[in-house]
C-alpha cells in the first residue's frame, strides 16, 4: 500500500504502510525566518573572514586587489576567485549542510526544524539542489540580502507552508517536537536481556552497500527492534522513522515504496549486518 498524505492545519500527517500516521508540525514562518537569518549571518561572516584573509595574502605580496587592470594580472585572479568563492558560498551553502545533515542548516538545527520528503522520507541530494536553485526566485526582489517576498507570499498560499522550492521538489519543512515519541535515552536506558530478535514485518527488499553502517548504529537497530514491544504502535513507528533515518540518508538505499516499512527496513539492516560480519 502506498504512503497515504493526510493534512490538519499547521500538521502534516504521514500514514505509514502499516497503517499508522505519522504526526510532523509544519514549521512556522517565524522559526524558519530565524532559522535562515542564521544561516545568512554564517554566510556573510565566512565572505568577512574570507575577504580578511585574501586582503592579508595579498597585501604581504604587494599585490593591489583594486578593480582589475592589465598592469596588475594578478588582481585579476584575486577579483576571480572572489567571485567564484562567494558565488559557491551562497549557492552552495544550503545544498551542502542539507545534504550533509539530513535536512539540516546550522539555522535549522539551532531552532529543530528539518526539511524532508512530502511521504516522510530523507531528502536526496537532489531534493536539496533542486530547493535551493530556486531560493533565487524565494528571495526576490533582495540580491545581495534577500528579502524573500516571493516565498512569504508561496508560504501564505500554500497547505503545507511551502515556499517556490519546496513546491518544485516535493519537500517540507517540520518542527522536531520531543513530545511525539519517546526519547531515546527513554527507550534505551534500560538493561534488558539479549532476547532473541523476531522478523515480524512484511519483507522489505533493498538496495544499498551497507559497509559504512558503524557497530554503533547497529547496537541502536538492534536495542530498538528489542526493546518495541514496550512502547506502544504510534511510539514504535516514530522511533523506527527516528532510527532509520539517518541511517536510511547514509547509505541511500534503493527499494520499492509498495509494502515499504522503517521497522522492516531496520530488521532487514540488521539481517544482513549478521550475515556480512558472519564472513569475516
Amino acid at each position: 500500500m502506498n504512503t497515504g498524505i493526510i493534512e490538519k492545519e499547521e500538521t502534516l500527517i504521514i500514514e505509514t504502510p502499516e497503517r499508522v500516521p505519522l504526526e510532523f508540525a509544519l514549521a512556522s514562518i517565524g522559526n524558519r525566518f530565524l532559522a535562515v537569518l542564521v544561516d545568512h549571518f554564517i554566510q556573510f561572516f565566512s565572505l568577512f573572514v574570507l575577504g580578511l584573509v585574501i586582503y592579508w595574502i595579498t597585501a604581504d605580496n604587494g599585490v593591489d586587489i583594486g578593480p582589475p587592470s592589465d598592469e596588475e594580472p594578478l588582481s585579476n585572479w584575486v577579483v576571480a576567485l572572489w567571485i567564484v568563492v562567494s558565488a559557491f558560498l551562497f549557492s552552495g551553502y544550503f545544498v551542502f549542510f542539507e545534504w550533509l545533515f539530513n535536512g539540516q542548516t546550522p539555522g535549522k538545527r539551532l531552532f529543530k526544524l528539518r526539511v524532508i520528503r512530502q511521504d516522510g522520507r530523507p531528502i536526496t541530494v537532489w531534493e536539496a539542489i533542486s530547493r535551493n536553485i530556486l531560493r533565487i526566485i524565494d528571495s526576490f526582489p533582495g540580491m545581495v540580502i534577500p528579502i524573500y517576498s516571493i516565498g512569504l507570499i508561496s508560504v501564505f498560499l500554500s497547505n503545507r507552508d511551502q515556499r517556490i522550492g519546496d513546491l518544485f521538489s516535493g519537500t517540507v519543512v517540520v518542527r522536531e517536537t520531543i513530545e511525539n515519541a519517546p526519547s531515546f535515552s527513554e527507550t534505551f536506558g534500560s538493561n534488558v536481556g539479549d532476547s532473541a530478535l523476531r522478523r515480524v514485518c512484511q519483507g522489505t527488499e533493498f538496495e544499498a552497500d551497507i559497509s559504512s553502517v558503524t557497530n554503533e548504529e547497529i547496537e541502536v537497530v538492534e536495542m530498538f527492534l528489542r526493546r518495541r514491544w514496550d512502547l506502544k504502535d504510534r511510539q514504535r513507528i516514530w522511533m523506527a522513522w527516528r532510527v532509520a533515518l539517518p541511517i536510511m540518508f547514509k547509505i541511500k538505499p534503493a527499494y520499492k515504496v509498495e509494502g515499504f516499512s522503517y521497522e522492516g527496513f531496520l530488521e532487514e539492516l540488521l539481517h544482513r549486518h549478521r550475515l556480512r560480519s558472519s564472513r569475516f
